[in-house]
C-alpha cells in the first residue's frame, strides 16, 4: 500500500498540471475564441478548472503529510518501547587499564592502554557482525539460542620502530580466538603485507605462547565477554540514535 500511495504522490502533481495546461490550450484553440467573433465580449469563463487543479494539489499535500506524520508516529513508538522497555545504558570509560572510546554514531570502538615503559596497545573492535547457532540441551535449535560474534584487531606498538605487530581474533562471549599473526607497517595502506600461515596452522606450543602474550597485556577472556555486553549496550544506543536521526529528517523543518 505504501508503495501505491508513493507511485501517485509522484504521478499527481504533474497529472493535475497537465490536466489544467491540457484545458487551457483547448480553450485557446476552441472557434469561439476569435477577436473577430460577437460571442466573445459576452464570454464568461469559469473559474472551476483552476479550483479543481487547487484542490488536487491540495489533496496532494495532504495525502505526503499524512503518509509522513504516519512514519514520525512509529519512530517515536519504536523509540519509546526500546527506552521503556531496557533502555541503554551510560558506556564506561575505562576497563582494566585499557581506557575505551565509544566512537558515537559508528560500527566500532577503540580500547587503549599502555604497557611496561615502551609499548602502547591499540584495540578495535567491531560491532556484531556473525553469530553461529547453540544447541541447547534435547538438541532444539531456536532463533535466541545463537552465539554472537565480533572481530577485534590488537595492534602492539614499541617505542619508536615503524612496524606493529599485529592480532587478528574473534570474541567470542566468553573467549578470544586468534586468527592471524603478523608484523606490518605503521601505515596499512602501504602495500599488503604478507599475513602468515592460518594460526591453527602453527605449532601447538607458539600457539600456547602467543596467548599468553595476549594475556599478559589485558587481552583475554574476561575482555571478551566484557566487550560483548559493552557492544549489546551499544547496538541499543546506535538504533535508538538513528531512529531519532531519520525522525529530524522527516519531521518538518
Amino acid at each position: 500500500m505504501a508503495q501505491r500511495l508513493s507511485r501517485l504522490l509522484q504521478r499527481s502533481p504533474k497529472t493535475t498540471i497537465l490536466s489544467c495546461f491540457s484545458d487551457s490550450k483547448a480553450l485557446i484553440q476552441h472557434p469561439l475564441h476569435h477577436t473577430n467573433s460577437p460571442d466573445v465580449k459576452n464570454l464568461t469563463f469559469s473559474s472551476s478548472r483552476p479550483n479543481i487543479c487547487f484542490s488536487r494539489s491540495y489533496i496532494s499535500e495532504m495525502r505526503k503529510s499524512a503518509f509522513e506524520g504516519n512514519i514520525l508516529r512509529l519512530l517515536r513508538n519504536e523509540v519509546q518501547y526500546e527506552l521503556e522497555r531496557s533502555p541503554p545504558v551510560q558506556p564506561v570509560q575505562d576497563y582494566d587499564g585499557f581506557t575505551v572510546d565509544e566512537r558515537p554514531g559508528e560500527q566500532w570502538i577503540r580500547l587503549n592502554r599502555k604497557f611496561g615503559e615502551n609499548e602502547e596497545i591499540k584495540v578495535e573492535v567491531t560491532m556484531f557482525d556473525g553469530a553461529v547457532p547453540v544447541k541447547k540441551k534435547g538438541g532444539v535449535d531456536t532463533d535466541d539460542n545463537v552465539e554472537l560474534h565480533i572481530t577485534m584487531i590488537v595492534d602492539i606498538f614499541k617505542g619508536d620502530g615503524n612496524s606493529v605487530l599485529e592480532f587478528v581474533c574473534s570474541a567470542w562471549s566468553n573467549s578470544i580466538e586468534i586468527q592471524r599473526v603478523f608484523v606490518r607497517g605503521h601505515d596499512r595502506m602501504m602495500g599488503q603485507p604478507y599475513t602468515g600461515p592460518g594460526f591453527k596452522d602453527l605449532d601447538d606450543s607458539l600457539q600456547d605462547s602467543l596467548y599468553d602474550y595476549l594475556e599478559t597485556r589485558g587481552i583475554n577472556d574476561e575482555l571478551a565477554g566484557f566487550l560483548h555486553a559493552y557492544i549489546r549496550n551499544k547496538d541499543k544506543s546506535e538504533f535508538i540514535r538513528w531512529m531519532g536521526n531519520v525522525q529530524d529528517f522527516i519531521g518538518p523543518k
